[in-house]
């Protein structure tokens, strides 16, 4: 199992980005997490897998929906804070 935080940069937020993310995530089949639109106009996606699908996961958001131009993805530290919500095993979301 791995699990990641990662930023997505780029034009990811009015063009469906959390949406895709989601049914994405969920046609893997093991991936649990969330994902959300952060204040600074980028997308975050923590996310906890089996390291192939966590993988395939990251390769997808490097080119994401249609309309979006993903700049960046960016590697966070691990969550430490107590106001993110915590992933839920077998649960994928838009938050």
């Amino acid at each position: 199992m791995r699990e990641v935080y990662i930023k997505i940069s780029g034009r990811v937020q009015g063009v469906g980005f959390r949406r895709w993310a989601e049914k994405t995530a969920n046609r893997k089949g093991s991936l649990s997490g969330w994902v959300r639109n952060a204040e600074d106009g980028s997308v975050e996606i923590l996310m906890r897998g089996k390291k192939n699908e966590v993988e395939e996961m990251i390769s997808a958001c490097q080119r994401g929906p249609l309309w979006a131009r993903v700049d960046n993805i960016t590697f966070l530290p691990a969550v430490t804070n107590h106001f993110l919500p915590q992933i839920i095993d077998g649960v994928f979301k838009r938050i």
